[in-house]
């Protein structure tokens, strides 16, 4: 009954099955102007520090940089992000959303849009870059149920980077990864389905709004055409019970990790359950 009574102080059935239909759902004012201010200033400094645990996927001389300044598992470095990383309204909404039995930590990333000089992030699905075994469903589709919430830390819209989404997309199922830098056009391995003619929605948000979306929902990211860096704190859900698929990933490599050996213990930890 905890469980519930959170979530329906800041969701309402109607945005359940809204998630469950189109993959992906806008919940707003999930954090209060307070947490906001606290969460910016802990990844702020996150953001800063050199030599930490966490792993920092690009730097200024690359290419990649351009589309995302990342840091991945920024929880480590930092025991204030921690307490947000492992908030329990956003995992408890998040263990709803995939109607788990428990819901674990994937990993947290900081994912900056720096100012100017951006590129947009491509459309794309996560779970093809995530090394988890399919949850493949009655009709022979992937059926993942993990879930990725996106908390923008700055008002956005489309001048500094709002996100776009395919409504139904993640019906689908799993199809290959998208290079971020040099992108394939996701939508050629789409054609003949329903997702070829559905027109993509745009989500401008303001600061202690977020959105929810499945692993395999369609979405993209605009350019930051401003002059501030657009600032984003993303936290990969995934249910208890998740197998490793064998797959070399950043999070799993120092781990030596067997294959389908479950995703679990103090780097994946159980963050709700019923």
């Amino acid at each position: 009954m905890e469980n519930m009574d959170m979530v329906n102080r800041v969701m309402s059935t109607e945005q359940k099955e809204f998630y469950k239909e189109y993959g992906f759902v806008q919940v707003d004012n999930i954090l209060t102007k307070d947490e906001i201010a606290e969460l910016t200033s802990y990844i702020e400094e996150a953001m800063s520090e050199q030599g930490s645990r966490s792993q920092k996927t690009s730097t200024p001389d690359m290419s990649y940089y351009r589309v995302l300044n990342q840091k991945v598992n920024v929880w480590r470095d930092h025991a204030g992000i921690a307490r947000y990383t492992a908030h329990p309204l956003l995992a408890k909404v998040a263990l709803e959303l995939a109607e788990a039995s428990g819901i674990r930590l994937f990993h947290d990333q900081a994912l900056w849009k720096m100012p100017q000089d951006s590129k947009e992030t491509p459309w794309h699905q996560d779970f093809p870059y995530w090394p988890m075994n399919d949850e493949i469903g009655s009709e022979g589709v992937n059926r993942t149920k993990t879930v990725s919430v996106w908390i923008p830390l700055d008002d956005v819209d489309e001048t500094n980077g709002c996100m776009m989404f395919v409504p139904g997309s993640q019906k689908i199922g799993k199809l290959q990864g998208i290079d971020l830098v040099n992108p394939q056009n996701i939508f050629d391995e789409a054609k003949g389905t329903a997702i070829d003619t559905t027109k993509p929605v745009q989500v401008p948000l303001r600061k202690g709004s977020c959105t929810f979306h499945n692993g395999l929902t369609f979405h993209y990211a605009h350019a930051n055409k401003t002059d501030k860096p657009r600032r984003v704190l993303a936290i990969i859900y995934m249910p208890d019970g998740t197998t490793y698929n064998g797959k070399a990933h950043i999070i799993t490599d120092p781990l030596n990790l067997k294959q389908d050996e479950k995703l679990q213990g103090g780097m994946f930890p159980l963050l709700a359950r019923r």
